[in-house]
């Protein structure tokens, strides 16, 4: 059986696309981005929850804050990216639940009232929309390169709140000359999926 999507969109999204090390100067307008979100606001998460947020970095003043908490690896590509994301969780993201799921507005207070829950759901659901946003980054035709190497408590200090939780800073942009590392392998199917 074979996909649904055209081979062409397949290559775009995964076959072909890689994490870039460097970027041209060309920019990443807002028009992008407000469609790059406007896409991916449809990937699903558990009850409708939608707990990432970003923090775009545009500004040298900015990049000069953020490019300090940076493992030392990370620090030339994010200082050289057009565009940087911060991407988060909203720990808080159940106050939101009412407009979010209008049929069943009492989750908010039936499963999220405990702090502990919000922060194990916030991450897992948010992360699941990080992983949207860089398919949608790659559906723009631009490239992108997430990292985790971090110091997420100054990043958190810097940029957001006891609220969000850093999960990720992703540049973006045209990717530049010598963007790629070589293809790393991957696990075969057999060897992730178990059938019962």
């Amino acid at each position: 059986m074979s996909l649904v999507l055209d081979p062409a969109a397949q290559d775009l999204l995964f076959r072909e696309a890689r994490t870039a090390n460097t970027f041209t100067d060309e920019p990443v307008t807002d028009e992008q981005v407000q469609a790059i979100y406007d896409l991916v606001k449809f990937g699903p998460t558990a009850f409708n929850q939608s707990p990432l947020r970003v923090v775009l970095v545009r500004s040298a003043e900015g990049r000069e804050r953020l490019v300090q908490h940076m493992a030392e690896g990370n620090r030339p590509k994010t200082a050289t990216a057009p565009l940087v994301a911060i991407l988060a969780a909203d720990n808080e993201f159940h106050e939101e639940l009412p407009a979010l799921l209008p049929h069943f507005p009492q989750a908010k207070d039936m499963f999220f009232a405990e702090r502990p829950v919000r922060e194990s759901a916030a991450g897992l659901n948010a992360a699941l929309q990080a992983a949207y946003f860089i398919i949608g980054v790659r559906a723009a035709g631009l490239a992108a390169g997430p990292m985790t190497g971090y110091d997420p408590a100054g990043i958190q200090k810097e940029f957001l709140d006891g609220d969000h939780t850093p999960l990720m800073v992703v540049n973006i942009g045209k990717p530049g000359e010598d963007a790629w590392f070589p293809r790393s392998p991957r696990l075969s199917f057999d060897e992730v999926v178990t059938t019962v």
